[in-house]
């Protein structure tokens, strides 16, 4: 039986003298079990995955205790989002599968690189306490190309790697981008990245495609637009094996201002960091809720040809017309059938928790599906 694990705790370090300007960092205080033995019941299930599959499964925990229930005959990464579970990680690697920390950090910070070291020496004794292999780094902030945070980015991600992969042996460490490298808000070295990681998570999803410019309701992500987005990550050099095409397991609900021949469901402006209209004017809503409700809408499911994504409509308990817009298998299994063709590395999802582990044997049967499409064998 694994021990409790406890909050962890941190304190502010005091600058040090003669040292002016230097950035400050917190010091983790561990878990009392942590790094003192090992929390599951086989001793071997502490030591590091080494194993490197030949198609990466990427998946991302948000907590919730529902990682009993994953398709664990696929899954090579579980990055955890949520509070670390010592039972997850004896579980994930009694099925070889990687256990690895998120990371994050304001990019303002990085500049200094005495800040960066010490920042990835505490991200290294995290995961060596917590017998975990490696991280994903998790920076989705803006920066302008060629700025002292562009080279800092790239630096981290090479030092963080360089440091884990001498620490910790077969330990990985992986950076999460944006679903097309032409994004004008994030400019960051995406082949100098790539490099220096081990592969990067795509995120495809939130896109904001030309129908969402025009402030009405649309995919998540879109095929084509998808797509595209890969195209352009390989053009600017960057090899197809170091690419994790990420989906979505979750959609958007739009209140609609109006609904168009049932079909067209325009949106408010909602100013944000990204566009003017668009997912702004979601919210986002799990594929569990999604197929509880799809049913009971006054419109059933649809399939937009254009994008290649379901949507249906339903009105709420004020009278208010809405739009719910998702992927599912046939959406999922169109895009990722890419994988295979261009030689990507693998496929994941945002996220993991997204799908209903209740037992209960419509849903069983819809989670089934949506692991199963990931299996390029199965699809």
């Amino acid at each position: 039986m694994a021990l409790p694990l406890l909050s962890p705790l941190c304190l502010l370090a005091c600058r040090p003298r003669g040292i002016p300007g230097l950035a400050l960092l917190p010091l983790v205080v561990l878990p009392l079990w942590a790094g003192a033995r090992c929390p599951c019941q086989d001793p071997a299930l502490c030591q590091p995955i080494r194993h490197h599959p030949d198609f990466e499964v990427f998946v991302f925990d948000v907590g919730y205790r529902t990682w009993k229930f994953y398709d664990w005959s696929q899954i090579t990464t579980v990055v955890i989002f949520g509070k670390y579970d010592p039972e997850l990680m004896c579980y994930a690697h009694s099925h070889g599968a990687r256990v690895v920390l998120k990371g994050d950090i304001p990019l303002k910070d990085i500049i200094d690189p005495t800040f960066r070291a010490s920042w990835i020496a505490q991200k290294v004794k995290l995961a060596k306490a917590q017998y975990m292999d490696g991280m994903n780094i998790d920076i989705e902030q803006e920066a302008n190309c060629f700025s002292p945070e562009y080279y800092a980015l790239t630096a981290l991600v090479k030092e963080a790697t360089d440091s884990f992969h001498r620490e910790i042996k077969g330990s990985q460490v992986t950076f999460d981008v944006t679903w097309s490298p032409k994004c004008k808000d994030r400019c960051y070295n995406y082949t100098g990245i790539a490099d220096a990681c081990d592969f990067l998570f795509v995120m495809s999803y939130d896109e904001q495609s030309p129908a969402l410019s025009e402030c009405i309701a649309a995919a998540n992500a879109p095929y084509k637009e998808t797509l595209t987005g890969y195209d352009d990550y390989i053009k600017i050099g960057i090899n197809p094996e170091k690419l994790v095409m990420g989906i979505p397991w979750y959609g958007y609900d739009y209140t609609c201002l109006k609904l168009l021949e049932d079909r067209v469901c325009t949106i408010p402006k909602v100013p944000s960091w990204r566009a003017s209209c668009g997912i702004a004017s979601g919210q986002q809503v799990p594929y569990k809720i999604i197929m509880k409700h799809v049913n009971s809408s006054i419109s059933g499911s649809h399939w937009d040809k254009n994008q290649q994504a379901s949507y249906y409509n339903y009105k709420d308990s004020s009278g208010h017309l809405h739009q719910v817009w998702y992927d599912n298998p046939q959406s999922i299994s169109l895009k990722a059938a890419y994988i295979q063709k261009h030689g990507l590395r693998g496929i994941g999802m945002w996220h993991a928790n997204c799908l209903d582990y209740s037992g209960d044997a419509v849903p069983k049967q819809q989670t089934k599906e949506m692991w199963k499409v990931l299996n390029p064998k199965l699809r």
